[in-house]
């Protein structure tokens, strides 16, 4: 079974600025031609990405140095053991 990459503080921005502009993902990377796998690899952190990182960022009125600091916070606290 595939494991799932758990959503960035940038990826849960991606998404909540996409569902305050009713849009899906999908959608959205139709619109501004950005291929679903690069927007996934965002979400997800799996890729840099920094040209599409750009264009969301823009795209969405996203602010970006923000999100990176909480995205270096994240990667650097320990996973909680439950």
């Amino acid at each position: 079974m595939k494991r799932k990459q758990p959503v960035t503080p940038f990826g849960w921005a991606i998404k909540r600025r996409l569902a305050e502009l009713h849009l899906d993902q999908k959608e959205f990377c139709k619109m501004h031609g950005i291929p679903p796998s690069r927007l996934s690899n965002l979400i997800h952190g799996t890729r840099k990405a920094l040209r599409y990182r750009e264009q969301v960022a823009l795209l969405l009125e996203l602010e970006t140095k923000a999100l990176e600091a909480q995205e270096i916070e994240a990667a650097s606290t320990p996973p909680r053991q439950e």
